[in-house]
């Protein structure tokens, strides 16, 4: 399940990188899983759309923004897709896939501690 939400991101350089397009929820916690962010393409087309793991983000309170502690050449060779064929996010292997690339751990991992 996915709502709007209109918030923008910037990454290391601070640097306005992008706006967050949707939001994941696990739906057996209700927890937010990922950030769905779009990246590359010219005025919405050929844009890469990117699941970043919510705990990768900062909120940013002062500036009213969230940001992401990558460099904008690791963000480029991150595991995304397209816009017409999205990722089934509750496969496991795609998970672990996406937490281990941004070094984050998910919600289901930390509720095995």
């Amino acid at each position: 399940m996915a709502c709007a939400l209109q918030t923008r991101t910037t990454i290391q350089s601070q640097k306005t990188l992008s706006d967050i397009q949707e939001i994941m929820l696990d739906m057996r916690s209700g927890k937010v899983s990922y950030a769905v962010m779009s990246f590359g393409g010219f005025l919405g087309i050929g844009d890469k759309l990117f699941a970043v793991p919510w705990n990768a983000l900062t909120l940013d309170t002062e500036n009213k923004r969230f940001t992401l502690d990558v460099a904008k050449e690791r963000l480029e060779g991150a595991p995304g897709f397209n816009q017409d064929c999205w990722p089934d996010m509750a496969d496991q292997s795609w998970a672990r896939q996406i937490h281990d690339y941004y070094g984050t751990r998910s919600y289901s991992d930390d509720s095995k501690l």
